[in-house]
């Protein structure tokens, strides 16, 4: 069988292996893979997701293997997003031919969306006894962490938890090939993974500018083992892992329960249940040898690890299986991958556009999530067939209500 992917070699860098064959990849996404690949702490290769676009420092939908360092802004603010969904004993005829009740329900379970000043609808008021009961897991070890870096204190930790944020984030209900009815959500550490990752970025650029002189880009400043903050960038970034996976899970119960309140029928979830990071950093064995990976907009596709390839608002989305591919690190993408900016899109569409391509999707059809319209991204059914190697399919999933944040 040939190669599926494309591989390029990079003066004075580690070679750049590309699954991007029928997709399209900026100019700016490939300068940012090649700077990324001249760093003396990467090992092997640099693996590119079909996903691959443009990001800060490091391109989304990458996987970059590195020896006793970590590059924080590769793992980025957003740090442990990723996606959560499971399976239940409900039918599509189970639904009504409404779902804005049931919609309107789920946007009342889970706090969503953001707005500047000093009120966060975002954030929970007062957080319910499931939150409590969750962050106290977390909490000792954030106070580790706080004692060193207090500042982390004053951020949204435990009214974000249970929250899903904005942007690209989403709750959705889907049916998938069979019929079944799936709960699926993306979202992150929220506030506190931001103000995490945004301090060790910083903190990384401050060291660099002493010790690491010829960056090819000051986004790519890293912490090297035994350096003043690489441990403790280590522990603040596996804590926040642990929030974003908290995090999905609470959400995930408090949307199940909102959904029996109006479908008025009892069912089980989590027949099949996948919670899987896409922005993270991980210790790893890879040919041999003990690695730090961040997959910054990649997901783990060990052979036969579940993981979750979403699309875009309108689009399909999938339940795949990993094949445990060394060429890749073992991963796959995590969605379809922008192709256009926010802006862009907002400029480039009308609301009667985002209408006519959600049609049938219980969903928000305003204004403010024209940047999210299934056009602003590359088409899912490319994006999966240039990874064929790296996953199978194991459900397709189609959204009939979407919750944005």
């Amino acid at each position: 069988m040939e190669a599926q992917h494309i591989h390029e070699d990079v003066p004075g860098g580690v070679p750049l292996k590309m699954w991007t064959r029928g997709v399209p990849v900026e100019s700016e996404a490939k300068r940012q893979l090649t700077n990324a690949a001249r760093l003396p702490i990467v090992f092997k290769h640099i693996a590119a997701m079909p996903d691959v676009h443009f990001g800060i420092g490091a391109t989304v939908g990458s996987v970059i293997p590195t020896i006793k360092a970590i590059i924080p802004a590769a793992v980025g603010v957003d740090i442990g997003c990723g996606m959560i969904a499971c399976k239940t004993t409900l039918r599509a005829e189970d639904l009504p031919d409404n779902l804005a009740p049931l919609r309107a329900a789920i946007e009342r379970a889970v706090p969503h969306g953001r707005v500047p000043g000093n009120r966060d609808p975002g954030a929970w008021q007062k957080p319910p006894g499931s939150v409590d009961t969750a962050w106290a897991q977390l909490e000792p070890e954030f106070a580790e962490l706080c004692r060193n870096y207090p500042k982390l204190e004053k951020t949204n930790h435990h009214k974000h938890l249970g929250t899903l944020g904005g942007g690209n984030h989403f709750i959705e209900v889907c049916l998938d090939e069979a019929g079944a009815v799936w709960f699926m959500l993306h979202s992150g550490s929220r506030g506190v993974g931001n103000a995490i990752g945004t301090m060790f970025i910083e903190l990384a650029k401050q060291d660099a500018m002493r010790h690491q002189a010829n960056l090819p880009d000051r986004d790519l400043a890293y912490f090297e083992e035994g350096s003043r903050y690489f441990g403790d960038y280590v522990r603040a970034v596996s804590w926040a892992q642990k929030y974003a996976a908290m995090n999905r899970e609470v959400m995930m119960r408090r949307v199940i329960e909102a959904a029996k309140t109006v479908l008025h029928k009892n069912f089980q979830s989590h027949i099949e249940a996948v919670n899987c990071h896409h922005n993270y950093v991980q210790r790893e064995q890879h040919f041999g040898e003990d690695v730090f990976v961040t997959r910054k907009g990649a997901v783990s596709a060990k052979a036969g690890q579940l993981g979750i390839i979403p699309g875009s608002m309108g689009a399909r989305s999938y339940i795949v299986r990993g094949k445990g591919n060394p060429e890749s690190f073992e991963s796959c993408s995590h969605g379809a991958g922008r192709v256009m900016s926010r802006g862009d899109a907002k400029r480039s569409f009308t609301l009667a556009d985002h209408r006519a391509a959600t049609e049938g999707v219980e969903c928000r059809k305003d204004k403010d999530v024209l940047d999210e319209t299934p056009a602003a991204y590359k088409d899912i059914d490319a994006v999966m067939a240039a990874q064929a190697n790296l996953v199978d399919v194991v459900h397709t999933l189609k959204q009939v209500v979407c919750v944005k944040g």
